[in-house]
């Protein structure tokens, strides 16, 4: 397995990471045992980076990714995150908080949900607008000097944000939504974090599984499945982006790999500073995702894939409007 480092002070990782939230929550149902599977044969083939949140569940999945991990707990790095809240009486709705003693508390919980005595690499899920950056990595440092946690992230910040949130504490790690099909990063992020020496961890790099080619259609989610509230999942956008996923899929045939091996050798092909996160609950996809680490595109085929999906491309947001006001922050 290649690796890669993100930051400049130590953190390094496998090439491709493995993200888990789907695991417990947002698309559809949940098989433990296949995912605990699905972790431990990540581990076999070499993957050492895996993303989980407090939100996701939510904790249910911190619960789980720390006990299949807990075996081989010394050679991976485990990431988390706080700072999205959940309301029990409401799932689906949403808020957020970067108080200090509200970081103190929720590394403290998902320590003893993780089983661990460490957490690899911590990030701000979202930025709070009510408490400064300042004062949340403030509080997030105080976790490094108590030994609770080893390296800092920030998830869905702006440059300006991530500037000022370096300026308190070194981050290692900046992680956004970034794909063939959300290139919103590119408008400033990613420029952001190699002037100041950051990484950057690409969620949803398949485009929520869009760019896989094997979704068809919006009736084939299942009812609890997120993707029924994303905008575009929804309607016309839904028929507009099949016609962008058929662009990839031709190429992906003339090369004779898969659309998603294909999708993501883009994103690792972006810089070596780059390790993305593509999620699945199943073995056989994650060694489809594997896959991708063999197709090393050229610079004529970068630029052939950027032209074919140019940013701004996909239709519809990326999240209904309530969540978008949380990103870019």
């Amino acid at each position: 397995m290649l690796t890669r480092t993100l930051g400049t002070q130590g953190l390094t990782v496998s090439a491709l990471g493995l993200g888990c939230m789907g695991m417990s929550d947002f698309y559809g149902h949940r098989d433990d045992a296949e995912s605990t599977a699905t972790i431990l044969h990540a581990v076999d083939q070499g993957i050492t980076f895996f993303d989980t949140a407090d939100v996701y569940g939510p904790h249910t999945n911190e619960a789980l990714v720390g006990k299949a991990l807990a075996p081989v707990r010394e050679k991976v790095i485990l990431a988390t995150k706080f700072g999205i809240v959940r309301d029990p009486a409401n799932p689906a709705a949403r808020g957020v908080c970067g108080r200090p003693d509200y970081v103190r508390s929720s590394c403290d919980a998902s320590l003893k949900r993780l089983g661990v005595a460490t957490i690899d690499l911590y990030y701000q899920h979202r930025q709070d607008p009510e408490v400064p950056v300042e004062d949340t990595v403030g509080a997030m440092a105080e976790l490094v000097k108590a030994g609770k946690v080893r390296f800092l992230g920030l998830s869905e910040v702006s440059p300006a944000t991530l500037r000022r949130a370096h300026a308190v504490h070194p981050i290692s790690a900046v992680q956004s939504e970034y794909s063939l099909w959300t290139r919103d990063p590119e408008a400033g992020l990613l420029q952001a974090c190699r002037e100041l020496g950051v990484g950057f961890v690409p969620y949803s790099p398949l485009g929520r599984g869009f760019l896989t080619g094997q979704i068809k259609r919006f009736e084939d989610f299942e009812p609890d499945d997120y993707r029924r509230n994303s905008p575009r999942f929804q309607g016309g956008n839904f028929q507009e982006n099949l016609e962008l996923v058929a662009r990839l899929q031709d190429m992906a045939a003339a090369r004779g790999c898969a659309p998603s091996q294909l999708a993501l050798a883009w994103v690792l092909g972006q810089g070596g500073d780059i390790v993305p996160i593509p999620g699945t609950k199943r073995r056989d996809r994650l060694d489809e995702n594997l896959g991708a680490l063999e197709q090393v595109l050229c610079p004529g085929e970068l630029v052939e894939l950027s032209g074919l999906f140019p940013p701004g491309a996909a239709a519809g947001p990326r999240y209904p409007e309530s969540m978008m006001r949380l990103v870019n922050r």
